[in-house]
């Protein structure tokens, strides 16, 4: 679920904590579409207080970059840790995203 959205410097920078499911996922991905409907390009996602993310989150996250991709910003995952690390590094998408 969303902890916390803030804009920093035309940033959205969001928070992300608990388990994430595909009933999460779908909350999720609606409201960060609002940002990239409103102009957004640039997003800061933690993962810090994420204990698991399934494949429908992972997802959300994939479609929020590729969307900010084509309009020229891109998202940056910061806090990965424990499993949600290792799932990352299994299905590469820490080539995917900058990873901080």
């Amino acid at each position: 679920m969303i902890q916390e959205v803030k804009i920093v410097n035309n940033q959205v920078h969001v928070a992300l904590s608990g388990n994430i499911y595909v009933e999460e996922s779908s909350a999720i991905r609606e409201q960060l579409l609002q940002y990239i409907e409103k102009g957004h390009k640039d997003f800061r996602i933690s993962l810090t207080a994420v204990h698991y993310i399934d494949s429908s989150g992972l997802g959300v996250l994939v479609a929020i970059h590729k969307r900010a991709v084509q309009n020229g910003g891109g998202v940056v995952i910061e806090g990965l840790h424990g499993a949600v690390r290792e799932l990352f590094e299994l299905t590469r998408l820490t080539r995917v995203f900058k990873i901080v």
